[in-house]
């Protein structure tokens, strides 16, 4: 059978529901079934309420809707990545250390999407503490992609890129710390942005978050979807000290705009640094070449910001440390072995370490604010490579050419450490069959620029509703 959530987008689905030509109850059936025939297969969803339980939900928005009262997301079916709160259910991390961690309250993310009338059905699969750009872990096990099912989805968000890929859902959180929404995103042809820092509030949690690279943000079918759901989730919150103030307008509006011109668009290949499989380069070259053919400047770069791959990845890892060391070496067991390893390695962090890093993280803001003092917009690829197998492991080189630390991760983690709101596009597929994503980054807060960028690509290269058949 034909199902509607296999060639839907998530506006096309609430418009339906809407206007009544779909109800709830009826949505909700054909997302349980369509879990039960493909996530075996997928394992893309990871714990779900109970289903009788779920139908209740959707005859309530259903009488919600027949009363007028339907809210924005009314009766829609969404999931949360499972290192993110949804009460009642577990946040394990991906960790067997935490396997037993039920929820007692909500992310400020998930209680608004719930305000908003979504309905959540269950948590999504995540790497370990977000780890690394393959989807698997001791808890829950590996997750595939929808297009090649012996490759990764991607990471951190795989399990929620897998899900809408695949029609198992609508709607799905994602989070970004190096490149977790981006990098899924590409992989399975989706969109995804990470905003602009603080833009979609974080928290509450259990302590301070020094490191400020992570973000919330939308992985979905299109651009129109992703402006959709930020407008049900941006605005500010008293547990996240670092969430921005209401952008005052609503995204969705924004994005249906035309895109002012002629923009200044910079294009880099490489940021300086990495190099990109043959016929991904030449997808995104092709692609950046449409910006031109709309009338904007595009004109080609060279150089970029030092390589941060392993500044990150030092980060990171001592943060973990900060948290888990109390459950070592008891529990090192548990963990994941290339996880722990990292992050007992993080002991080796020094204050010279440490006053290295902000030097570079400085570099690469000079760097940021001249590029975006002369360009209003910067394209790159998203991913130097394919989507490696679903196991792993990740390539040390392309073509020969030795990839940087974290090469995964070349072209997304600088937009982390720099704050700046930066999505990702599908622009075709590789020669392997599988989908290619193009980066586009913009000033700090400029998030509703990027969208209306990605949207004025999506018009003219359209991928909606190409999806994988199951």
């Amino acid at each position: 059978m034909d199902s509607i959530l296999a060639r839907a987008s998530l506006l096309e689905l609430v418009e339906a529901l809407q206007r009544r030509q779909l109800s709830a109850r009826e949505l909700m059936e054909e997302t349980l079934r369509r879990i039960e025939a493909l996530n075996p297969r997928l394992n893309a969803i990871v714990a779900m309420r109970d289903p009788e339980e779920l139908m209740r939900d959707a005859a309530a928005a259903d009488e919600r809707i027949s009363r007028g009262e339907g809210r924005p997301l009314e009766g829609i079916p969404f999931g949360v990545k499972d290192l993110e709160d949804a009460a009642g259910l577990p946040t394990t991390y991906g960790s067997l250390v935490f396997r037993d961690n039920i929820a007692d309250q909500d992310s400020i993310q998930v209680a608004r999407l719930k305000a908003a009338g979504a309905i959540l059905v269950g948590k999504t699969n995540t790497p370990e503490f977000g780890y690394t750009a393959i989807t698997k872990n001791l808890v829950y096990g590996v997750t595939r992609s929808p297009w090649n099912e012996e490759r990764t989805p991607g990471g951190s968000s795989g399990g929620s890129a897998a899900a809408i890929a695949a029609g198992l859902l609508p709607l799905a959180t994602s989070s970004d710390g190096g490149g977790s929404i981006r990098l899924p995103a590409s992989f399975v042809g989706a969109f995804g942005l990470k905003p602009s820092y603080g833009r979609v509030p974080i928290g509450p949690n259990d302590a301070w978050q020094y490191v400020d690279t992570g973000c919330y943000g939308p992985l979905t079918r299109t651009v129109e979807d992703a402006a959709f759901f930020l407008d049900q989730v941006v605005g500010p919150s008293p547990y996240d000290p670092n969430s921005l103030p209401h952008p005052g307008y609503s995204y969705l509006a924004r994005v249906r705009r035309r895109l002012d011109g002629p923009l200044r668009i910079a294009f880099s290949r490489d940021l300086g640094y990495t190099p990109v499989q043959r016929d991904i380069l030449a997808l995104v070259e092709e692609a950046a070449r449409v910006f031109d053919e709309l009338g904007h400047e595009v004109e080609e770069v060279s150089g970029g910001p030092p390589p941060l791959g392993e500044a990150w990845t030092r980060l990171g890892n001592f943060v973990q440390l900060s948290r888990l060391h109390r459950y070592l070496p008891e529990r090192e067991g548990e963990f994941g072995r290339s996880f722990i390893a990292a992050v007992k390695a993080a002991r080796e962090m020094t204050p010279e370490l440490f006053g290295r890093l902000a030097e570079l993280r400085e570099e690469l803001n000079r760097w940021c604010a001249a590029l975006f003092t002369r360009y209003d917009l910067l394209l790159t690829p998203t991913v130097p490579f394919d989507p490696p197998p679903a196991k792993g492991p990740f390539p040390a080189d392309i073509e020969g050419r030795p990839l940087p630390p974290v090469g995964v991760a070349a072209f997304t983690i600088p937009f982390n450490l720099s704050w700046h709101p930066a999505a990702t596009v599908r622009v075709g597929f590789s020669e392997a069959g599988l989908p290619v994503g193009m980066q586009i980054v913009g000033p700090r807060h400029a998030d509703d620029l990027v969208l209306q960028a990605a949207r004025a690509f999506e018009r003219e290269r359209p991928w909606h509703p190409h999806w994988p058949e199951l």
